[in-house]
């Protein structure tokens, strides 16, 4: 089991879970008379072992009006019906086998006890579980908190290293309400993600995803067509340094979006500045060959001055996130200077927040942050850093916790691993976002400029997103701080730490002295006119309050 994960005890219900059965009887009970039953106060109380199988159906018989006898001969065709759920417990077979035994693994299920013993009898790897626990044997049932006490106290689970899985969300709420960690079965396979996400290593499994699917690590359109291009390749090369994984065009001095005939487009599709300026700067080529692309790419800048997109005056467009990649090259190469009104336009897009429905070409607002942090943290320039990077942190911070799919969330973490802000949020949504094979979602990073088809690469989210986990490790090695739970005491949202306090401290107060008016004329002390001294202090420490400007 992965060092990185943190339980050791996986708890699963039995009926709907590991075994499923039909509610469906040859008998003259229907499907939903079957269920009612089971929720029925007499069945509760034989679950619990507080009455015998006998006295139960007679009991349900009368209560539903329906021969005792063809109660027995209903349950006996919804047991005969039990098949166990192996393709489950085979990944718990895995999971427990791979974790040097570190994992235990546990059974809990409202079953009474001759049930029970039919239910041993069907073929299942009973040698799997390390215990099995029935309402019948403990006397109590799920939802009830006596049960899973009794459980926790029996095996010696740690509540807070332990995954509980039910098909009930009661049940699963009452595992919640004790510190489990709780997991409703309402999907198969959204259960097996869930558990491999929770019990495996991410970065691990990210990487043996990388390895099984080396040279074939392909981009898609989000109508399923798949793209050989150089961008999403040099990207999963620059995060992940490894050459073998990709499969990249030679070029020697430019380069092309696409590899081979272009698709979705013209027919001749020219070189681009911004594949050009990732290329460069990611395989490192030769200095007098990037500045020979670099006097180039001077003759591509327009009136305002801002660099244009492709090396092709027919066709003059502009995208602030273009600019960010060919300032990361010139800046690599100490030219920055020569894309001044360039870097300035770049600020005013981020300053008045220009990106956040995307660009042009790039599907979200963090494609332009990410790519600007990139540009910082190559060019290790300190009067760029200056102009930039306050800023930059600023807009970051605004973005932590809002919608995005896997990759604008690793794009997210890795600039504030870089830019040094703490983000526990967004971390938290990036990890259950893993697929059973160890790669990660797709994410959109561009589009086409025309159609606005967007265009993913999973190996290129699993890359960042790897990248993203074990930088924010390195650089947050200490666990998530608890979130702190303080009053809410009526302020600007524009309060410091210190006004915070203060007005804290006066609602106190006022809370304190509220009853003392009455208590004062009880008592026949002297007064100021009317009013008590403490209605005096209340009324005056109010109207501060109220005129202060926080």
């Amino acid at each position: 089991m992965s060092s990185t994960s943190n339980y050791t005890t996986l708890i699963f219900d039995i009926g709907d879970v590991l075994f499923s059965w039909s509610p469906q009887t040859k008998t003259s009970i229907s499907s939903n008379a079957l269920r009612k039953i089971l929720s029925s106060p007499t069945w509760t109380d034989y679950e619990r072992g507080r009455i015998s199988q006998a006295e139960c159906y007679v009991r349900v018989g009368g209560e539903f009006s329906v021969d005792p006898t063809e109660v027995g001969r209903a349950f006996q065709d919804a047991r005969d019906s039990l098949q166990s759920n192996e393709e489950l417990i085979s990944v718990i077979r895995h999971l427990k086998a791979r974790s040097d035994g570190m994992l235990r693994v546990f059974a809990m299920s409202n079953i009474s006890a001759p049930d029970y013993e039919v239910l041993r009898t069907k073929p299942a790897d009973w040698s799997l579980f390390d215990g099995i626990f029935t309402s019948a044997g403990v006397g109590e049932r799920k939802p009830n908190l006596g049960f899973y006490k009794a459980v926790i106290s029996s095996t010696g689970a740690d509540p807070s290293r332990t995954i509980f899985v039910d098909d009930k969300i009661e049940n699963v709420l009452s595992a919640r309400s004790l510190g489990m960690c709780g997991i409703v079965f309402d999907d198969h396979h959204k259960v097996v993600r869930a558990l491999y996400n929770l019990l495996g290593d991410p970065v691990e499994r990210g990487r043996q995803y990388l390895t099984v699917n080396t040279k074939k690590l392909l981009s898609v359109t989000e109508n399923g067509i798949f793209l050989r291009e150089n961008f999403a390749q040099l990207l999963i090369l620059e995060a992940t340094d490894n050459r073998n994984l990709v499969n990249l065009t030679d070029t020697h001095r430019t380069w092309n979006f696409f590899q081979g005939n272009p698709l979705l487009t013209t027919e001749e599709f020219p070189f681009d500045l911004d594949t050009t300026s990732l290329g460069l700067t990611v395989m490192g080529s030769p200095e007098d060959v990037a500045h020979s692309v670099m006097d180039d790419m001077l003759d591509y800048i327009d009136d305002d001055g801002i660099i244009q997109t492709y090396f092709d005056h027919r066709r003059p467009r502009f995208d602030p996130v273009v600019c960010v990649n060919a300032l990361t090259l010139f800046y690599s190469y100490g030219r920055g200077h020569q894309l001044d009104r360039t870097l300035h336009w770049v600020r005013e897009v981020l300053l008045h927040r220009a990106y956040l429905d995307g660009t042009r070409y790039y599907a979200t607002p963090e494609c332009f942050l990410y790519f600007l942090g990139r540009l910082l943290e190559i060019s290790n320039d300190v009067y760029l850093a200056a102009y930039i990077k306050p800023l930059l942190i600023e807009r970051v911070r605004e973005r932590i916790g809002t919608d995005g799919d896997a990759l604008a969330l690793s794009m997210r973490l890795r600039l504030c691993a870089y830019l040094g802000v703490r983000n526990d949020v967004d971390l938290r949504t990036l990890l259950p976002l893993q697929c059973e094979d160890g790669g990660w979602e797709i994410g959109w990073i561009y589009k086409y400029g025309s159609s606005g088809i967007r265009i993913g690469n999973r190996g290129l989210t699993t890359s960042l997103a790897m990248k993203a986990i074990l930088e924010m490790q390195q650089r947050f090695p200490s666990p998530p701080r608890p979130l702190l739970r303080y009053p809410q005491f009526p302020s600007s949202s524009r309060l410091i730490p210190l006004h915070n306090l203060l007005l804290s401290a006066f609602f106190v107060a006022r809370a304190i002295l509220q009853p003392l008016p009455a208590l004062l004329q009880r008592a026949h002390r002297p007064v100021l006119g009317n009013r008590s001294i403490a209605s005096k202090m209340i009324e005056e420490m109010t109207k501060t309050a109220d005129e202060a400007e926080f």
